[in-house]
């Protein structure tokens, strides 16, 4: 009986649910929210250069990952592209020869990938067969040429947003022959069989981008964007970003790397048109940013790590497994520090090793000097990439200063093949950094920033000679003035004693006395453990003064006092009394001058120096009562080892009465 009375009721509810009306119950979506915006059209083209191996510095790839993603959801179009030094720079890439970067990379999806100098690090093969060669995106480059004078990478890659289409034009620096090893791109027998359209103080660069420029746009391409491994400081003229703009019509944009500058700004095509550029400093420090909006205008900036805060995990995590790998060999202490071996300023905004001498630049050249047993050793600023704080030295460390894997040599050298290297490496010195700077031990020299560098180079930036004045003086070898025609033993590496790395082609054909010796970091491992007895002590606190640098004071204020010397002339007046002669004059302005009195006792002729003193009178007894004597005076100072003169003065006479 309750049973069927249940049945009843559930009837009765089931029948009431089913008539009442749909309106009854609400909607499954409110009406009242506002439908996503609509993404934009405009195309948007994300930039990096000069990361050298900083997978998580500053934005690093997780943050530039998220960015991207950001970037995706408010436009339809947006590109990655890479404007090259990204496989070398850090431990890292040293220890998987580049392989590792580039698989980042393809996890991170660029679109278009340019070499810089540094892609060749690793050697030619490596390169091209493993990097280049198995990287998801092409490598593209309008001037990088073999010895056929055909592209190695094809110029551009074209890549279509809606009904527009993009060019991407990739540039080279030419400076890469000196600036990456020379023999890369040589053959066995030293002739090189790769170029980048370097000669014709930069027309040849010129004429490759402009044709690129043309055959893009004959392919359809609305706008052509560059993404140039230049730089726009004056060292690397004539192939500056700037320059190839100034040389060249139809770019809508340019990416620059090379220089490790920051900036944006306009720059006028040959036609007159502007050309925005974008540089992004270096090892994420900022994001390149270009947005070419509908009607075809393009804006630049830099994205900033406080702008690109947040990591995407996917990537974070990617990385985080490479590093692993690396992390039981690359944490090992090898040797302890006192102090801290720098490279840059203390704000690391200026790398002084490229410009002076610094702590650890001394450091690297005593280790050259010492393993391979030389009486000189020279170290390439650019060769030394990191620093190191006091405490514990790893494995990482020494693998973060020296990361390209040269190797050691010992060579003999004429002094004056010394003097020309020298020369060469302080060219720079008082207008900018040079990779090529020397770091030395067992030399000392001084440097004059204020005279015009006459080093003269080829237009694959190699030493040729030098014209005239030169910036270095007062060179010596352990603390004996050089001599040119000397014979000494010469301590880097291959880089630079048989490449010709950073143009030193003066030493190619030297005698090697020891050959491929150990890798440069193990020579500075071996140096600290063994020499040093496995700690950097505070004889490392400080340069120790093997390269001066002269200051304004010490340069110019000699200058001065040697044309007041050379000018002057005093007027000389006498006083002749009983008992003595006296002489006076106007003193000299220059500091420290002395001045030398002249007698005879002929008015024309017989003039002896009889006196010298520091003031500017004199008084003299010895002569002889009654007779005339006659007189004249002039300054003398010593100078940085040489005598100057003034003019003699007039002539005077004066007698004791009888």
């Amino acid at each position: 009986m309750k049973t069927r009375k249940l049945l009843a009721v559930l009837t009765i509810i089931a029948v009431v649910i089913a008539m009442m009306p749909a309106m009854a119950f609400p909607e499954e979506t409110p009406t009242d929210i506002a439908p996503a915006p609509a993404k934009s059209n405009d195309i948007v083209i994300l930039a990096t250069s000069d990361v050298h191996c900083a997978l998580d510095d500053n934005i690093g790839y997780a943050g530039l990952a998220a960015y991207k993603k950001a970037m995706e959801e408010q436009y339809n179009y947006v590109a990655l592209v890479d404007a090259g030094d990204a496989i070398q720079g850090g431990p890292i890439g040293t220890l998987s020869k580049g392989t590792y970067l580039r698989d980042i990379m393809d996890e991170m999806g660029y679109d278009v990938r340019v070499p810089g100098n540094h892609e060749f690090d690793y050697g030619m093969d490596q390169f091209l067969n493993e990097i280049a060669g198995k990287a998801a995106t092409k490598y593209v480059s309008c001037n990088f040429v073999d010895k056929a004078n055909k592209p190695v990478f094809d110029a551009y890659t074209m890549k279509e947003y809606g009904d527009k289409k993009v060019a991407f034009v990739g540039i080279c620096t030419p400076e890469t022959f000196t600036k990456s090893t020379p023999t890369y791109f040589q053959d066995k027998a030293g002739n090189y069989i790769y170029g980048f359209c370097e000669g014709n103080n930069g027309k040849d660069l010129y004429n490759a981008v402009q044709n690129a420029i043309d055959s893009a746009k004959k392919a359809g391409a609305d706008y052509v964007i560059a993404v140039g491994h230049l730089g726009d400081d004056s060292a690397s003229s004539p192939w500056t970003s700037s320059e190839v703009i100034k040389n060249t019509t139809g770019l809508t944009a340019l990416i620059d790397g090379h220089a490790h500058m920051t900036f944006t700004k306009p720059v006028k095509d040959k036609a007159g048109k502007s050309v925005q550029v974008v540089s992004t400093g270096t090892k994420l420090e900022n994001i390149g940013k270009i947005v070419i909006s509908e009607k075809g205008v393009a804006t630049v900036s830099n994205v900033s790590a406080a702008e690109a805060s947040a990591k995407d995990e996917a990537i974070e995590k990617y990385v985080k497994s490479i590093q692993a790998k690396f992390d039981a060999v690359l944490k090992q202490v090898v040797a302890k520090s006192d102090v801290d071996l720098n490279t840059h300023t203390a704000d690391g905004e200026t790398r002084l090793v490229r410009s002076q001498e610094t702590n650890l630049g001394d450091l690297c050249a005593d280790a050259y000097k010492s393993i391979l047993g030389a009486d000189i050793a020279f170290v390439n600023g650019g060769g030394i990439r990191a620093e190191i704080e006091k405490g514990d030295i790893t494995y990482e460390d020494i693998i973060a200063v020296h990361p390209y894997g040269n190797m050691g040599c010992l060579i003999e050298a004429t002094g004056q093949e010394i003097l020309d290297a020298l020369e060469l490496g302080s060219r720079a010195v008082g207008e900018g950094e040079n990779g090529g700077f020397l770091q030395v031990a067992g030399i000392t020299y001084e440097i004059n920033p204020f005279i015009k560098s006459t080093v003269v180079l080829n237009d694959k930036n190699e030493f040729m000679g030098v014209t005239g004045a030169r910036k270095v003086s007062n060179v010596k070898v352990n603390g004996v003035e050089i001599d040119p025609a000397k014979t000494y033993t010469l301590a880097s590496h291959d880089y630079m004693l048989k490449s010709g790395g950073d143009g030193y082609t003066m030493f190619k054909d030297n005698k090697v006395l020891r050959d491929s010796v150990k890798i440069d970091n193990q020579i500075l491992i071996d140096y600290i453990q063994n020499d040093l007895n496995g700690k950097v002590g505070t004889q490392y606190a400080e340069p120790q003064g093997r390269i001066k640098i002269a200051t304004a004071d010490e340069v110019i204020n000699p200058i001065v006092e040697k044309l007041e010397i050379a000018e002057y002339e005093c007027t000389v007046k006498a006083k002749s009394t009983k008992s003595y002669v006296q002489l006076t004059w106007n003193a000299c302005k220059a500091d420290g001058v002395k001045y030398q009195v002249y007698k005879s006792t002929k008015s024309s002729n017989g003039f002896k120096k009889a006196y010298t003193t520091s003031k500017n009178s004199f008084k003299t007894t010895s002569l002889t009562k009654g007779k005339t004597y006659y007189f004249k005076v002039r300054a003398i100072k010593t100078i940085d080892g040489s005598t100057y003169y003034g003019h003699y003065s007039n002539k005077v006479s004066g007698k004791k009465a009888a």
